[in-house]
């Protein structure tokens, strides 16, 4: 059927139903006429109309009572098999169309269950009732083949619906698991600059707050030393500001795709973050054991700024006079920590070291390439910050790169 008719009985299934009604009213009438050479043709008129009414009118009720409908159509075929007429298509009409909405509304065994009960009536009323002795092949062979059809074709109309309906459902899921993807990748995205751009600011702005006390501090007394550090100040301000524009550029892609991305940062540049914090009064000591390897982009990235956030918060929290960073390269892994004197007094109100969001942001750093990594206060006064960091990473749930 082509699309517009398709459409048509889909918006006027009544009027659909009654024209075809109709048409297997005069089908059933002019199979009726339909004899076997060499015998007389029934003399039962009214009785034929009568049933073959019936038997139309039960397909009017063929969508919302298919079992009626088929009971009600395969008594109509029997009673005109018991009058003489022959059992042809075009009489097994009304039935054929009855057994083929239950076939499609319903299942398999509740479908092969009606076409045997309907079968084994009109092949009964045949053979037992025909008052015009037919051949016995035209009143078993003949029905048996003209229900089958019906039958099987409403199964199959079936199964291909409930085919269509199983491959929609499962694009709708796949298209819902996409969205769900995008979801989790935005969201762990957004996870990652948010850590990136934490870092960045916190580690400078404590930085240069550090620096602008210590000149505050020795403006009178040392001005050459002063004018030193807000020389340095103003480096560590500039770099604040590449930093922060390099990471905000994450989120221009979309529209600037071509843009230039400046390389991230690594163990390369840790000697420019210990000077800067030198100039702001902490002494950080650097120490190097086994031999160095070349990190992963992934590693490089997480190593320094595990190393940055740790001396940010001792910078800012823990007032040490001295602070020491040793990494150690084993056979398998590089284990970096970090360690103050905590000789220094800590600012009223400000939170303990390792407490807040920056230890938990080096901790997701450390797992996000595979790693581990632990904090606490030292015996002997102080605070450490140890992580361990796999030089070759295996299956890192994601590497984090920055523009």
């Amino acid at each position: 059927m082509s699309f517009p008719l398709q459409r048509y009985a889909d918006d006027h299934v009544g009027t659909v139903d009654t024209m075809t009604a109709a048409l297997l009213f005069a089908a059933f009438l002019f199979g009726s006429e339909i004899s076997v050479p060499g015998t007389r043709r029934p003399d039962a008129m009214g009785a034929t109309i009568a049933l073959a009414a019936v038997s139309a009118a039960a397909l009017l009720w063929q969508r919302s009572r298919p079992r009626a409908a088929v009971a009600v159509t395969a008594l109509g075929a029997a009673g005109a098999a018991t009058l003489g007429h022959l059992l042809t298509p075009l009489l097994l009409g009304p039935l054929m169309l009855a057994l083929y909405r239950l076939a499609v509304a319903s299942d398999r065994r509740t479908a092969r269950l009606s076409f045997l009960a309907a079968l084994a009536l009109l092949v009964a009323a045949a053979l037992l009732l025909d008052p015009l002795d037919h051949p016995w092949q035209l009143d078993t062979l003949s029905p048996a083949a003209c229900l089958l059809l019906p039958v099987a074709a409403g199964n199959a109309t079936r199964l291909r619906g409930a085919y269509l309906e199983a491959v929609q459902a499962r694009a709708e899921y796949a298209e819902r698991s996409r969205e769900e993807e995008a979801r989790h990748r935005v969201a762990e995205e957004r996870m990652r600059i948010a850590r990136e751009l934490h870092d960045v600011v916190a580690h400078h702005l404590a930085l240069a707050n550090a620096q602008a006390g210590t000149a505050a501090h020795l403006s009178h007394t040392h001005p050459a030393q002063a004018r030193r550090i807000l020389t340095d100040l103003t480096g560590t301000t500039s770099s604040a500001l590449r930093e922060m524009k390099a990471t905000v550029s994450l989120l221009r892609q979309a529209d600037a795709p071509h843009a230039p991305l400046a390389p991230s940062p690594g163990l390369g540049q840790l000697t420019e973050l210990t000077d800067g914090f030198g100039s702001a009064g902490l002494a950080v000591h650097v120490s190097t054991e086994g031999r160095p390897r070349p990190l992963s982009p992934g590693v490089d990235l997480t190593a320094y700024r595990i190393v940055q956030e740790a001396l940010t918060n001792v910078a800012q929290h823990a007032s040490a006079e001295a602070a020491r960073v040793r990494l150690r390269y084993g056979e398998d892994q590089l284990t970096i920590t970090v360690t103050d004197d905590g000789t220094g007094r800590a600012t009223a109100g400000a939170p303990e070291p390792g407490h807040g969001f920056g230890l938990i942001g080096m901790r997701e750093r450390a797992r996000s390439v595979g790693g581990a990594l632990q904090a606490g206060h030292r015996q002997g006064g102080g605070f450490e910050v140890t992580t361990r960091l796999p030089l070759y990473p295996t299956a890192p749930h994601h590497q984090e790169r920055t523009p």
